[in-house]
């Protein structure tokens, strides 16, 4: 598998163009709008937020994608076009009829989504000149500047795609994805669009997404609160002429691909989280089951006293432990060892000889890494996560003003 920078232009058949519409403030000359277009109809497939507060784009997506088929995606930034009633639903389906009629395509294969401020009525005078800048700049070549539309308060872009043989031939995948803060499972505030131009069809694509966000995006906590917002679409045209179907070889080829994908965007969130001077991994092995894995590595990853300590490169293994303890899985804590950028602090849930001045030098690294054992099973899961700094109060304290 090989990689480029092209983003979701990588697949055949698929531009996208940027465009400042002065939707984002106090800068209106900072890209807010992206286009996303498919040459040819593309089978569909939609993970969205859980929160029942959820925006006018997240309702109409989940109805385009249960039609299977879509042609274009449409996002803007600045303005998150939730909590804004009927006007924000009528608001949506404008937009869609706005991208439709400049591409001459069913408006029922428009895909759309927000991120932004919540509460606020879209100006659709600015989305419409938008739309039209981005329908006339169409290029294969501007993966990079749709990843930077979609920005709100991340600090970079983010994009890859990968080129993976299969049997029959070479398919590619593509993405982007936004997010830095109210970064939560089940999702997160986040954006992910993910093109690729094998020929899946629509129930199968659904199912290979939902996976891989299980394990990727859903894997993933910056301050635990979850948006109103999060959406993943992914869209595959078939341009390539080389199918994927279920139960063959290939099909789980591509499946590993696209959670590679998604692990990759997803890790990218977390290294560019509110304020974050730290990337954690916790990983639980020994568990009962993957589940219970997931649920203790999810606690520790979601603890604000762990995350400060990760911050203050402080190896308090106590409150590791004790997030542990409250997750609600029942393990042994006679059995627990714990280990903290490789160092063993804990061993059969007693703490070690180690050298806290060399833990906390360790802890210096901007990467840290966490492994609980609790010899209970044969269950693992990986959680990623951030530090709490100060400076992600200041970049919350002062978001909407």
């Amino acid at each position: 598998m090989t990689t480029s920078e092209k983003g979701v232009c990588a697949p055949k058949g698929f531009r996208t163009a940027a465009a400042a519409a002065g939707i984002k403030k106090p800068d209106p000359d900072r890209l807010d709008c992206a286009l996303i277009v498919s040459e040819a109809p593309a089978t569909v497939a939609g993970v969205f937020t859980t929160n029942v507060v959820h925006a006018a784009p997240v309702r109409y997506c989940r109805e385009v994608c249960s039609g299977g088929v879509a042609r274009a995606v449409m996002v803007n930034s600045g303005n998150a076009n939730a909590c804004t009633g009927e006007q924000g639903y009528a608001d949506t389906l404008k937009t869609a009829e706005i991208v439709a009629n400049l591409l001459d395509i069913p408006p029922e294969q428009v895909c759309v989504s927000s991120t932004g401020v919540i509460g606020v009525p879209m100006p659709m005078d600015r989305l419409e000149q938008g739309i039209k800048q981005c329908a006339a700049g169409l290029s294969d070549a501007s993966g990079p500047d749709a990843a930077r539309a979609i920005m709100t308060t991340d600090t970079v872009p983010k994009y890859c795609s990968v080129e993976l043989p299969l049997t029959q031939g070479t398919v590619r995948i593509g993405a982007m994805a936004k997010g830095a803060g109210m970064i939560a499972p089940n999702m997160a505030t986040m954006l992910a669009f993910i093109t690729t131009d094998a020929a899946i069809e629509a129930p199968l694509l659904q199912h290979m997404l939902r996976e891989a966000v299980s394990r990727s995006f859903n894997c993933i906590c910056v301050d635990n609160d979850m948006s109103t917002n999060d959406t993943v679409l992914c869209l595959a045209n078939g341009l390539s002429t080389i199918s994927v179907a279920p139960d063959s070889p290939d099909c789980a080829r591509f499946a590993a691909a696209l959670e590679d994908v998604c692990v990759s965007l997803a890790q990218a969130l977390v290294r560019d989280g509110e304020g974050a001077t730290k990337f954690v991994a916790i990983t639980v092995t020994g568990a009962a089951n993957d589940a219970d894995a997931r649920t203790i590595a999810a606690a520790i990853a979601k603890s604000q006293l762990c995350k400060t300590a990760f911050y203050g490169q402080d190896a308090n293994w106590g409150r590791i432990a004790a997030a542990a303890g409250y997750s609600g899985v029942v393990f042994d804590p006679t059995r627990l060892d714990l280990y903290i950028q490789g160092v063993h602090v804990l061993a059969a849930g007693q703490p070690t000889a180690y050298s806290e001045a060399e833990v906390q030098e360790s802890m210096k690294q901007p990467d840290i890494d966490v492994t609980l054992e609790l010899h209970d099973g044969t269950g693992a899961a990986t959680f990623w996560t951030s530090d709490l700094s100060q400076e992600y109060v200041a970049i919350n304290a002062d978001y909407r003003t």
